[in-house]
């Protein structure tokens, strides 16, 4: 039976998707629900299934070809399966003693008066072949079913290298880019990912639909650092997985978006819209560039169920497996340099979102408590939003919320 792949229906925000890679070609046998194709959209890598056991007979799309929803990307061809069970093979017709002269490696061309299985009959027939073009490899030169299936594979195989040329004649791979050296001094030019350029698109949004200001506070965390020494054995067995800072951050974010709705708000038109739910983007870095996974209901969540989630969404970033859903929405965004050792920065808003508050990286420095000259782990942190709806006393006292809170983190748990 010849089933069809199609590229499954992509979100109203992605209009289209690029061919990444394939993981099978023409002639190869495939099983249900393994990975058919790579897919790259603005957003995810969308791995398409194999509908059913098979052979791919065909392909209709090269790597690095842009497709849209429903599209047509590769025809698989479901082995036939009899109504009833298959009868013997009729019995062996005795071959005539071969000349000594004639070496046994050499394999003996097939004949239609030669025993062939039903199966063997069968893939002939539907294929329109010709046997004693197949070498066969059974007893007695008998031609098997793998011996067919072997000569279907070769054929698709010659087929695919003498069509995809003519289709993509022009451009270069792109894992192989051109390089033009001069005295020593190379250059390379290489296609921006669907991802990357979606990124710099957005970000020129950004830049020209809102009015972006940033202001900035530092934190003493040595409290979080004293409780998270106190409770990290505990809180380990208890919920297998380790207490970072993450998750600190996420419910300080959380209890001064409460407090200040319109940090938490976005603009629609001339309208200003109020979200009475947490959504919590978190930023993650990968190799294709910057994703933003949410994190739902973040109010609803305690330390551990933060820190898994998070861990879950950096491990599915890196292995490209993250769904729309988990991309999609969000109200406010917290990205991190500071594992990269960023001392200070200003992050870029993620519309339609309002606000970011952007994390750097721990250092011990020198502050004054009660008059004396102490060390404590200090962290700087900066608040970008828009100045449309935002006023800066509003983006001032939000930011001085989340300092009052992480400096003493009992207030969290207290909600003062």
């Amino acid at each position: 039976m010849r089933i069809e792949v199609t590229v499954p229906n992509l979100p109203e925000s992605i209009t289209d998707a690029t061919l990444l890679d394939w993981r099978k070609q023409p002639g190869d046998t495939v099983q249900k629900s393994e990975t058919l194709v790579d897919l790259e959209t603005d957003k995810v890598i969308l791995e398409v299934p194999v509908p059913d056991n098979g052979v791919l007979q065909e392909i209709r799309h090269a790597k690095g070809d842009v497709v849209g929803s429903g599209e047509l990307l590769a025809v698989i061809e479901t082995e036939a399966r009899p109504a009833v069970a298959e009868t013997a093979a009729p019995p062996e017709i005795p071959a005539k003693p071969e000349p000594a002269t004639v070496p046994e490696a050499v394999p003996r061309p097939v004949r239609f008066a030669q025993p062939m299985g039903p199966s063997v009959r069968r893939l002939i027939m539907e294929h329109n072949l010709d046997p004693a073009q197949i070498k066969g490899t059974g007893r007695e030169g008998r031609l098997t079913k793998q011996d067919v299936l072997d000569y279907l594979e070769s054929q698709k195989r010659k087929t695919v290298e003498a069509v995809a040329p003519a289709r993509r004649p022009e451009p270069a791979p792109k894992e192989r880019p051109e390089v033009r050296a001069t005295e020593g001094r190379g250059e390379r030019r290489v296609p921006m990912t669907r991802l990357r350029a979606r990124i710099a698109e957005r970000m020129i949004e950004a830049q020209h639909t809102t009015a972006t200001l940033t202001t900035f506070n530092e934190v003493n965390l040595q409290k979080i650092f004293d409780l998270r020494n106190q409770h990290r054995a505990r809180f380990e067995q208890e919920y297998k997985i380790k207490l970072g800072f993450m998750s600190f951050f996420v419910k300080a974010a959380v209890e001064g978006l409460r407090r200040f709705p319109i940090i938490n708000a976005s603009i629609d038109g001339n309208d200003i819209v109020y979200h009475d739910y947490y959504d919590i983007g978190i930023a993650v870095s990968t190799d294709r560039g910057l994703v933003v996974p949410i994190l739902r209901d973040a109010d609803r969540l305690n330390f551990a169920e933060i820190e898994k989630a998070i861990i879950d969404f950096s491990q599915k970033a890196r292995d490209g497996k993250l769904s729309f859903e988990e991309l999609s929405g969000g109200t406010f965004t917290i990205t991190n340099g500071g594992i990269f050792g960023s001392m200070l920065s200003t992050p870029i808003l993620n519309p339609p979102q309002s606000a970011i508050l952007g994390m750097h990286v721990i250092k011990d420095r020198p502050v004054v408590e009660d008059g004396q000259i102490v060390i404590r782990p200090m962290i700087y942190l900066a608040l970008s939003y828009d100045h449309r709806i935002i006023d800066g006393r509003e983006a001032v006292t939000f930011l001085f919320t989340l300092k009052e809170l992480l400096e003493d983190p009992v207030r969290l748990l207290l909600k003062i």
